[in-house]
């Protein structure tokens, strides 16, 4: 019984969150890249402020990040310490294509990140890499509008050509697009969608994500052709939608809201529209515009396994019940009163990932990945840099229990795990340097000041003799 011995223990990371180096390797500006600190980035983010360069008014948070690009090496040298078995990492698609549109790829980028999987062979750590995590050349958005375009089927396509093919003998297992379903939430981050006045934003949403899974279609293909021992899989932002309470509004609420979770999910595994979702689209008038063959394209290329982000549940309440609504979160939900909330006011519940884990496996029955899970806190370093992180430790020991009762007791076939995050770096969401994950603590802080030196927090040593005993000494 427990984790099987092959079982993947790792971390998970982002280049537009880690990476830094915006204007070295002849690297273009991203999406990401113009999602200013403060107030204003919400709105950016969600698509309604148009943000599309860098300005002297506010601070822009990826254009260092923890300068990754720098560092790598002493880095994946702390990830093998540790011990890890597979590292979740994303490329940044304009270190290849500066703006997106070139017939011929930046050598200079590819050379990054050749050395970057040199460095995980050395300390025997496999790649696990997503092709967009929240990436769109900036050039793209300007001239035709982002994923709201269907050339940008063409132009990703080209990029997954160039990745499958460089990296063939480096990389084995892909993801297609991160947290899809944040299209819905945050489309500018997800899809490079800004909104103009007066149209209809619903039916841009789900035009785009409409070619995103195409694109994702397609690229599965195009790797099972380059090489046969490819996997690719989707990826969402996962957590159960619990009911407020047994009414029933409330539990139809809570359906509603898994339904628009899973939709994503279930176009890419089952390889078409669910019903509810074409009865709804069309209802709405938002239901997308189809090229012949596109039918055929999601139900041809399906992926091979689903990974999932998981941070917290959801509780969701009938509208106009007045409920003290949870904050911290793109997802809206009501505040659960038999659970705690970290720093950041998101819910934890290690018992939700089983549940979430036993909802999904039930409904696919495909392998699952958790590619993300993990603690946002604030970390007080002492004067070496050590973090005593009980807090961390105690949440993703809850956790981690909870995804072996789901292996172990339910039969869910689980290929890995891979924790959000295994460094510290900026917050997608917020853009903040001080909502730490990591077990490695880097020292800059939220003004940008550090000299971002890495030190090993308790947890560090915590997460190596996890995966030292594959889950058995927690």
């Amino acid at each position: 019984m427990g984790f099987p011995k092959n079982f993947l223990w790792g971390g998970a990371t982002a280049a537009n969150q880690l990476e830094g180096g915006v204007f070295e390797g002849g690297r273009g500006l991203a999406n990401v890249d113009v999602c200013p600190s403060g107030a204003d980035r919400s709105s950016v983010i969600a698509g309604h402020r148009k943000m599309l360069k860098m300005d002297d008014k506010h601070e822009y948070p990826a254009a260092e990040a923890v300068d990754f690009y720098h560092h790598f090496r002493e880095d994946i040298r702390l990830f093998g310490e540790m011990g890890f078995k597979v590292y979740r990492l994303s490329i940044a698609w304009t270190r290849i294509f500066p703006n997106g549109d070139e017939q011929e790829p930046n050598e200079e980028g590819l050379r990054f990140y050749e050395e970057i999987f040199k460095e995980c062979r050395k300390y025997h750590i496999q790649p696990l890499v997503t092709i967009s995590h929240f990436d769109c050349p900036v050039y793209l958005i300007e001239k035709y509008g982002g994923w709201r375009n269907r050339e940008m089927i063409r132009f990703y396509l080209r990029l997954c050509e160039v990745l499958f093919t460089r990296f063939k003998d480096d990389v084995t297992h892909w993801l297609t697009f991160n947290e899809i379903n944040m299209i819905l939430h945050a489309p500018f981050m997800g899809a490079g969608i800004y909104f103009k006045d007066g149209e209809n934003e619903e039916q841009v949403k789900y035009q785009a994500a409409h070619y995103e899974l195409v694109a994702s279609a397609l690229a599965t293909r195009m790797a099972h052709e380059i090489n046969p021992e490819n996997k690719v899989g989707c990826m969402f932002a996962a957590g159960s939608a619990y009911p407020y309470t047994c009414r029933p509004e409330d539990v139809w609420e809570a359906l509603l809201t898994d339904q628009e979770n899973y939709f994503f999910v279930d176009v890419q595994s089952r390889g078409y529209y669910p019903s509810y979702a074409v009865k709804r689209l069309q209802k709405k008038g938002v239901f997308p515009v189809m090229d012949a063959g596109d039918a055929e394209i999601l139900r041809e290329y399906t992926v091979d396994f689903i990974s999932f982000s998981y941070y917290n549940s959801r509780c969701i309440a009938a509208p106009g019940g007045g409920q003290e609504e949870a904050e911290g979160n793109l997802f809206k939900s009501a505040k659960n009163p038999y659970l705690s909330y970290s720093d950041w006011g998101w819910p934890i519940d290690p018992l939700g990932l089983r549940i979430t884990l036993n909802q999904v496996y039930d409904r696919y029955q495909k392998p699952l990945f958790i590619v993300e899970n993990g603690l946002g806190a604030f970390d007080e370093p002492d004067e070496n840099g050590y973090v005593v992180d009980d807090y961390r430790i105690e949440y993703l020991r809850e956790h981690i229990r909870a995804m072996k009762d789901a292996v172990e007791e339910d039969g869910v076939e689980l290929m890995g795990y891979t924790s959000w995050a295994p460094i510290d770096l900026i917050s997608a969401g917020s853009g903040e340097m001080k909502k730490r994950y990591g077990f490695i603590y880097v020292d800059k802080q939220e003004d940008g000041s550090g000299t971002l030196a890495r030190s090993r927090k308790k947890s560090f040593y915590w997460y190596k003799k996890v995966i030292e005993t594959n889950g058995e000494e927690l």
